[in-house]
C-alpha cells in the first residue's frame, strides 16, 4: 500500500517504518524538518516536509503523495508539557484527518493512550469510557486523547492503538533519559499505582499488523500489569540504581489495561510479554 506516516522520526517510527518498508509498501515520511532525511532514504522511505501544526502544508503533502493509508505517531515529549501533547493530538490531528478526508484516504492508524481509562478495580478493557471526569492535569491527557480519537472516526476505516507506557531506547525509560535519571536518583517512590508497560518494538509491530485490523480502539499492552512496588525494584536493578523508597497509594486512573482483545481476536502477540524481562533484555541493546 501507499502509505504516509506522521511522526516516523520519533521513537517508535524510526522503528516502524523500516517494518512498512520490508513489508513491500511504498512508505512516505511526514516531518517538519530535514534532519532525518538522511536515515528516511537509507531505509527506503520518501520524506516529505510538512508541520503538523499548518493546515495547508499538510493538504499539500497529501496531496502530492495521495495516500492510501495514514500512520498517526504523532506526540511532543521533549517538553515534558502535557498541553503540548495535548495540542498535537488535538489540532495536528485535525489537520491530518482533513487532508485524509480531502485525497480519500481509506484507513488511519492513530496512536492513542491505554492510561486514560476511568477509575477501576481492575485492567482497564476498551468498552471502559475514558476518564472525562478527570481534575486537571489529568484531564489535559484525556481531552487530548478524546479528541483524537473522535476525529480519526471520520474516515472509513480507522484503527485506534491504545499503547501502554512505553519503555526501550530513547523513551523516557532509557537510563539516560528522564525517568532512568530519575530513578538513578532516588527521585522516583515504588507506589500501588497499577501501571501497563509497552516496549517500543511492540508499538512499531502492532501499528504494522494494525493495517489488517478492523476499525475500533485496541489495547496495546504488554501482559503483566503491575503496581510501582512490584516493577520499579527491578527497573532500578538493571539500570544500577538505589532501591527505591516504598510509599502506599496511587493516583486516579491508574489501574493498568488488558490485552486480551488484540491476543485472543486480533492474533496480536507482544516480543516483550513483560517488563520483567523486556527491562533487562533492552537495557543490552
Amino acid at each position: 500500500m501507499r502509505i504516509i506516516v506522521a511522526g516516523g522520526t520519533g521513537v517508535i517510527g524510526l522503528s516502524m517504518l523500516p517494518k512498512l518498508v520490508r513489508e513491500g509498501h511504498e512508505v512516505f515520511a511526514m516531518t517538519k524538518d530535514s534532519k532525518a532525511n538522511k536515515f528516511l532514504k537509507e531505509v527506503g522511505v520518501t520524506p516529505i516536509q510538512a508541520d503538523a501544526f499548518d493546515s495547508d502544508a499538510v493538504l499539500v503533502a497529501f496531496q502530492k503523495v495521495q495516500p492510501e493509508v495514514l500512520i498517526h505517531q504523532l506526540t511532543s515529549l521533549g517538553s515534558v508539557n502535557l498541553e503540548d501533547n495535548a495540542k498535537i493530538r488535538i489540532i495536528g490531528t485535525r489537520n491530518l484527518v482533513d487532508a485524509s478526508k480531502a485525497v480519500g484516504v481509506k484507513k488511519i492508524i492513530a496512536q492513542s493512550l491505554a492510561f486514560v481509562y476511568e477509575p477501576g478495580s481492575t485492567p482497564a478493557t476498551e468498552d471502559v469510557p475514558l476518564d472525562f471526569e478527570a481534575p486537571n492535569p489529568r484531564k489535559i491527557n484525556v481531552n487530548g486523547v478524546a479528541s483524537l480519537e473522535s476525529a480519526v472516526t471520520e474516515l472509513p476505516e480507522y484503527v485506534i492503538l491504545r499503547y501502554g507506557l512505553l519503555y526501550g531506547p530513547g523513551t523516557w525509560y532509557d537510563k539516560e533519559e528522564m525517568i532512568g535519571q530519575q530513578v538513578l536518583k532516588g527521585e522516583v517512590k515504588a507506589t500501588d499505582s497499577i501501571t501497563s508497560f509497552l516496549h517500543i518494538e511492540d508499538a512499531a509491530q502492532a501499528a504494522v499488523e494494525a493495517l489488517k485490523w478492523p476499525s475500533g480502539p485496541i489495547n496495546i499492552v504488554d501482559d503483566e500489569p503491575a503496581s510501582g512496588k512490584e516493577w520499579l525494584p527491578v527497573f532500578a536493578s538493571v539500570i544500577g540504581a538505589p532501591e527505591p523508597e516504598k510509599e502506599d497509594g496511587s493516583e486516579r486512573g491508574e489501574r493498568g489495561a488488558s490485552n486480551a482483545k488484540a491476543k485472543k481476536e486480533y492474533g496480536w502477540t507482544p516480543i516483550y510479554p513483560t517488563w520483567r524481562t523486556g527491562f533487562k533484555l533492552s537495557s543490552k541493546k
